[in-house]
């Protein structure tokens, strides 16, 4: 997404200078995305050699996509060089990777901006407008239920992503974003965090394990078996993933149902909020159908948002582009497509609906854009590359709201861990925002 706009919307707003990636086969297939724009490759550094990389280039702004539990180190060496930094969601996976963030923004001169693109979304800035006009009045509940299909969800855990110590699990890599959307919505602290869950469909020895003997890989799956996945027919999977993996020995695409995942793919959980305000959230990462459900009551009414970005998948090996039999397959992801099936009972899209007390419901008509998460990644991008202008909304994201959406997702992990209540004030780092904050990205 970054090299894309790079190269083309923002072309003018900034440029490449360095990739900091330990796979030279990942590394050529994006330098070759450069010579085709017509510029030419670019240095390569290990990432031992980030701060030699971050000289020697002499970095205004490092981009930060690496796997989640890395985040910490590249962030802090960013802000303590005076390099501002974007960060991919989640900012960290645990306590001491947010005590470090915090400590180095403080005593840093740069900015760190997350990039929280569904704060973005037409859809969830139509639900933000609704709450900060008081419409519905001051919210008492929240109710966010998220919903993975068995392609998009199922793809965690084939990935780097099924290994805790890696992502975080879930309640910290997807529902980050989550969280966020809520802490802004609302705007408010989460203070509390009771959680349950486990792994109930994927593993080794999960209830959706098909019968039989199970392929290692992905990639050796049938054809119609729905939990494979076929890497070589997508000219970006097979470049990135299987031509590199005998530099590095990541494997991509291992069976949802093999032994190593450590993650959950079902969480509930219970947040309270400093002003009294109660969150009830869940997320399914074995759906039939792909969305999510908002349910926001307030004092003088409620508002109710609903998603559906892939209505129903279809059984056979998933790949994000046309198979050999000339097939397309479901996209991993739908919500960064226009990915929806077909269904008359689901439709494909999004419906905002408020009711005050008293009051027939109206629907709030949401203004979709071009592009991915309904022109949200656009808009995004502008506020990375630009800067944000005067934005009342306040959707460009630095590290404390990092930091609080991360929070929640820590708290809930140890919350699966004790099955105890858990404050956020005993993971040891500040969810504030002080007036000697310098690196957010926009103070409030």
């Amino acid at each position: 997404m970054f090299v894309d706009a790079l190269l083309g919307e923002h072309r003018e707003d900034g440029h490449l200078v360095a990739w900091c990636e330990p796979n030279p086969v990942r590394a050529a297939w994006y330098d070759r995305r450069l010579e085709a724009a017509g510029l030419v490759p670019l240095p390569r550094y290990e990432p031992s050699d980030l701060g030699r990389m971050l000289a020697e280039q002499a970095v205004d702004a490092l981009i930060v996509t690496t796997p989640d539990h890395a985040h910490a180190d590249y962030v802090v060496a960013a802000l303590d060089a005076g390099v501002d930094v974007v960060c991919e969601k989640p900012l960290t996976t645990d306590a001491a990777g947010m005590a470090r963030i915090r400590a180095a923004a403080e005593r840093s001169s740069a900015t760190l901006t997350v990039t929280f693109n569904y704060r973005y979304s037409p859809r969830n800035t139509a639900l933000r407008r609704v709450i900060a006009s008081g419409e519905i009045g001051d919210v008492v509940s929240v109710h966010f239920e998220w919903l993975l299909d068995t392609v998009h969800g199922a793809d965690y855990f084939r990935r780097w992503h099924r290994d805790k110590a890696a992502s975080g699990g879930l309640a910290v890599h997807k529902a980050s974003h989550h969280f966020d959307l809520v802490n802004w919505w609302i705007d408010d602290v989460p203070e509390t965090v009771a959680a349950r869950g486990g792994l109930r469909f994927y593993g080794d020895d999960g209830a959706g394990r098909p019968p039989g003997d199970r392929p290692g890989l992905g990639r050796d799956a049938t054809p119609d078996d729905p939990f494979g996945i076929d890497l070589a027919s997508d000219d970006t999977l097979r470049a990135l993933y299987l031509d590199a993996e005998g530099e590095d020995g990541y494997v991509r695409d291992r069976d949802v149902f093999a032994p190593g995942v450590t993650i959950e793919d079902t969480i509930g959980a219970l947040v309270g909020y400093r002003r009294g305000a109660t969150l009830t959230y869940s997320l399914t990462a074995h759906s039939p159908w792909e969305g999510y459900r908002v349910a926001v009551n307030g004092t003088r009414g409620r508002a109710e948002l609903d998603v559906v970005e892939r209505a129903h998948v279809e059984s056979g090996r998933a790949a994000a582009d046309l198979g050999p039999d000339g097939k397309r397959r479901p996209a991993v992801d739908p919500s960064a497509v226009h990915d929806p099936g077909a269904s008359d009972v689901r439709p494909y899209g999004a419906r905002l609906v408020v009711q005050r007390h008293w009051e027939p419901a109206r629907e709030v008509v949401i203004e979709e854009g071009e592009g991915s998460h309904g022109g949200g990644d656009r808009l995004l991008l502008a506020d990375v590359f630009r800067g944000p202008g005067d934005d009342p909304l306040a959707r460009a994201a630095g590290y404390v709201d990092g930091l609080r959406s991360v929070a929640v997702g820590v708290a809930a992990n140890r919350s699966l861990e004790t099955g105890q209540v858990v404050r956020t004030a005993d993971l040891g780092v500040s969810l504030e925002r002080t007036a000697a904050v310098r690196a957010e990205a926009v103070p409030s």
